[in-house]
């Protein structure tokens, strides 16, 4: 597995993990959706390392937490997500 997919299972691994829509992760990474959903499918080439300590930081980890072979346990979230219409009712 390249960095790209390394860094996009993990961005999808901890959203779902924290019941986090696109929208509200790509807030919270202040990035924007659909660069998101571009990194989440693989869509993009090359990933900055500043886009991986943006997510990262989105779940208050270090970039090598984030990296690392398992999931880490020790993930929360940076601060509280205000909800898309996803989770609205």
């Amino acid at each position: 597995m390249d960095s790209v997919e390394r860094v996009a299972r993990r961005t999808r691994e901890l959203r779902q993990k924290h019941g986090l829509t696109q929208q509200e992760l790509a807030e919270l990474a202040d990035m924007s959706e659909k660069f998101l959903q571009q990194i989440e499918a693989c869509r993009k080439k090359e990933i900055w390392v500043s886009t991986v300590e943006r997510i990262a930081a989105a779940f208050c980890l270090d970039v090598h937490e984030f990296l690392a072979p398992d999931l880490p346990s020790t993930s929360k979230l940076a601060k509280k997500v205000p909800s898309s219409r996803v989770h609205r009712r």
